[in-house]
């Protein structure tokens, strides 16, 4: 895949944070090399990964000011998660301030510090502030397509219309090659009429760029992050967990019928030791999920309303064989 996803959306609260340490989590599970990105002051996707921000020597800040590589800030993620992180703090608000009294450069400084590592990873995902700021500019001048989730309401639909302005920006500035990855509706709740309605305005618009995949809500992807974990490795038979699980699939399954390359289980199986995640489940078991596998579960389209397939309760036991989850709070 080799790729640079943004998940951006100015509006708030969103669900932009629990997208990026959820998909990274899921997409690790399938045998890609992850890196998350933190770029929000906030800090959230750091904390959700398990990492105290505040204990923080490097972080995005030092990366994007120049003052470390980014191969030293990086952080291999624990819990069998098996993806890398670039973690962030409130430092990063300085960081920010500093770009802006640059003369030249300053919406480049991330593509320049990515550029010596992209190569090593197979997707790397930004999680970006809820503000078409700088820091949000550096990461759509650095990626190669932006994944923008969206709750199905008027607010977050006016937050639509200025983000895409400003991606038509990007192209003619700077990054013309820069994509719609997709739009993922999160928090999604079938018995509104007004989630439905923007549903289907969605859908008119944007055709297949929007997501069959669809985010619902639920109580195991709002607390996990206390725990400092994904959904996956917090309640794999979660309903939100086994949704992020069908959203890496089918974002899989996208990219095979673009390239007309399938993997086969096999391939995978057979991969060398390089093309393993950054940081692997050290328990032993059965192999993680397959790309096969993780695909069959998106085709059955996770909506909100529906109740867990087969093929996803098959992936998320053979991400519990290869990385035992903690027994704390299990109970639903």
């Amino acid at each position: 895949m080799k790729r640079v996803i943004a998940i951006a959306m100015q509006k708030g609260g969103v669900g932009k944070t629990t997208t990026a340490v959820n998909l990274a989590a899921s997409l690790a599970a399938t045998k890609r090399r992850v890196l998350l990105i933190d770029l929000d002051p906030q800090g959230n996707t750091t904390m959700g990964s398990g990492v105290d921000k505040s204990q923080l020597e490097r972080s995005t800040c030092e990366v994007l000011l120049g003052e470390c590589q980014l191969a030293d800030a990086l952080l291999p993620i624990e819990h069998g998660a098996g993806f890398m992180l670039l973690p962030a703090n409130q430092d990063l608000t300085a960081a920010e301030v500093r770009l802006l009294t640059l003369p030249i450069g300053r919406e480049t400084k991330l593509r320049q510090a990515l550029a010596p590592k992209r190569n090593e990873f197979d997707l790397v995902l930004i999680d970006c502030p809820p503000a078409l700021n700088m820091l949000t500019v550096n990461a759509l001048v650095a990626a190669d397509s932006v994944l923008i989730p969206m709750q199905c309401e008027y607010y977050a639909l006016e937050g639509l219309s200025a983000l895409l302005s400003t991606v038509e920006q990007i192209r003619a500035a700077v990054n013309p090659a820069l994509a719609i990855e997709g739009v993922l509706r999160t928090m999604f709740d079938p018995r509104n009429n007004l989630a439905n309605e923007v549903s289907a305005q969605l859908i008119a618009h944007f055709g297949d760029k929007v997501f069959r995949t669809v985010i619902p809500r639920n109580i195991r992807l709002a607390e996990a992050p206390s725990f400092g974990k994904p959904a996956l490795f917090h309640d794999k038979e979660s309903r939100g967990a086994l949704a992020y699980l069908a959203l890496a699939g089918e974002m899989i399954r996208r990219e095979e019928e673009t390239s007309g390359v399938v993997r086969s289980v096999a391939a995978v199986a057979a991969a060398p030791a390089a093309a393993t995640p950054a940081a692997p489940p050290s328990a032993e078991g059965p192999a993680e999920p397959s790309v096969a596998s993780v695909s069959e579960a998106s085709e059955a389209g996770q909506a909100a309303d529906s109740e867990p397939t087969s093929e996803v309760r098959a992936v998320t036991q053979a991400v519990s064989a290869a990385a035992p989850l903690q027994a704390e709070d299990r109970s639903r």
